[in-house]
């Protein structure tokens, strides 16, 4: 038996009419109903958007912090060292060169932007005992901007009465002045990118051979003849001693001179008169910025600084990273997105270094620096150690302290003392000096 289309629509429209009645009569309580569940429906929505924003924020903080990290690695080209093919950076070269043997003062002025007074000091002193450079052989990299160079001298020098040659390596950073000459940059000056960049190249494997290479000449050469070893290790005492004179002489003359300075003299004065220097404490993250487990962009991640976050600083390291307390351990941050914001005075000792101990001698390295400095030759060695990564030699356990000399990777260092300030005592051309204890095994 059939059912006409009207017949099954009846029961569904009479259905329909007792809901809009019921409805109408209900209105009171179904409407806010219905309004809650749309609201609930609205914020539901709102708060998934607003994460899925917050997780594509991240991503991209996450991932333009790891470009940053990496990208001066990617952009630094492993190239070939050139050899002695531009007359431009040989005709550089050989000038500073000859200018070092002269002792010209203005000429050395004239070739590198900024030169401190002290090291043209130096330069005239050392010129007494120099009677020449025989050899010298220039390797480059481009360096990260156009007319740009990262330069490698190899040279041999002649001293005055020494009929031997004694090798040396020397960087420099060579830039186009708007002169269109060439003039070297001072080391350690420049833009944190040139400085990343030539770090990067001179880590890099031909280099690296090429330092290790005239080192161990220089070393083997030393180790062979004694005579030489003493000559070398007493023009350097010689020459420090000469400009240690000279600079307290100009000292003298500028305290009797003008008054002008007086406030900065005063200053200088009441730093040195207290023994104490300043030490950051506490940094504070100005980017958002990973944590890692090492100073490198490619160690793990330990987690990730938000600005404004807070950290106590174990050392800012010369190769751009800091390490902090982090998590009840160690961990890295690169310094560039760090700013200091906590500070204290410290105990300064004679070389410049933080003094260590418990104020009644403590392990003796401080109270032994004046009578090593006294009796060069007769100090002790417990060994050696090799450099494992290119570092500063200074002249006292302080990262501010005075740079003697770089120490380049496969070499070996004779050890006085390991001190647990996490810096290594070595005997160096006779003298005391340090390295950080990290960079040395």
């Amino acid at each position: 038996m059939s059912t006409s289309n009207n017949d099954k629509k009846e029961p569904f429209i009479s259905k329909i009419e007792a809901f809009g009645n019921w409805l109408v009569k209900n209105a009171k309580i179904v409407m806010p109903v219905v309004l809650a569940v749309c609201v609930i429906l609205t914020v539901v929505i709102s708060v998934s958007a607003n994460k899925k924003e917050a997780q594509k924020q991240e991503d991209v903080i996450s991932n333009n912090t790891l470009e940053d990290e990496t990208q001066d690695k990617d952009a630094v080209p492993e190239v070939p060292l050139k050899e002695n093919d531009n007359p431009e950076i040989a005709e550089l070269i050989n000038e500073y060169y000859n200018a070092q043997v002269e002792g010209d003062a203005d000429t050395v002025r004239r070739l590198v932007e900024n030169i401190d007074d002290k090291v043209v000091m130096r330069i005239q002193e050392m010129s007494k005992y120099i009677e020449s450079y025989p050899t010298i052989d220039i390797y480059y990299k481009d360096g990260p901007e156009e007319n740009t160079y990262v330069v490698y001298v190899s040279s041999k020098v002649k001293f005055v009465d020494c009929d031997k040659e004694v090798p040396g390596l020397s960087a420099y950073y060579v830039y186009q002045g708007e002169d269109g000459n060439l003039y070297i940059k001072k080391n350690g000056e420049g833009e944190e990118s040139e400085l990343n960049y030539i770090s990067i190249v001179s880590l890099q494997d031909d280099v690296v051979d090429l330092h290790n290479k005239i080192t161990a000449e220089y070393n083997n050469m030393l180790a062979e003849d004694e005579e030489l070893s003493k000559l070398i290790q007493d023009i350097s005492k010689e020459v420090e001693k000469n400009i240690g004179e000279e600079l307290a002489k100009t000292e003298e003359e500028s305290g009797e001179g003008d008054n002008g300075s007086e406030g900065d003299a005063k200053q200088t004065d009441e730093s040195s008169s207290s023994g104490t220097e300043t030490v950051v404490t506490k940094v504070k993250a100005t980017d958002v910025v990973n944590i890692r487990s090492s100073d490198s962009e490619t160690a793990d991640r330990l987690g990730k600084a938000a600005v404004g976050d807070e950290f106590t600083l174990i050392e800012k390291i010369e190769n751009g990273w800091s390490k902090i307390e982090y998590d009840g351990g160690e961990a890295y941050i690169k310094s560039e997105y760090l700013e200091d914001v906590e500070t204290e005075e410290v105990a300064a000792n004679s070389e410049g270094g933080a003094e260590t101990g418990n104020g009644d001698g403590g392990d003796g390295s401080n109270a032994g620096n004046t009578s090593d400095s006294q009796n060069n030759n007769d100090l002790t060695t417990t060994g050696t150690v090799t450099v494992k990564e290119n570092v500063r030699i200074r002249k006292g356990a302080s990262e501010s302290s005075e740079k003697v000399a770089t120490a380049y990777v496969g070499e070996k260092l004779d050890v006085i003392m390991k001190q647990a300030d996490g810096w290594t005592k070595i005997k160096y051309n006779g003298e005391v000096a340090y390295v950080k204890s990290e960079f040395v095994e």
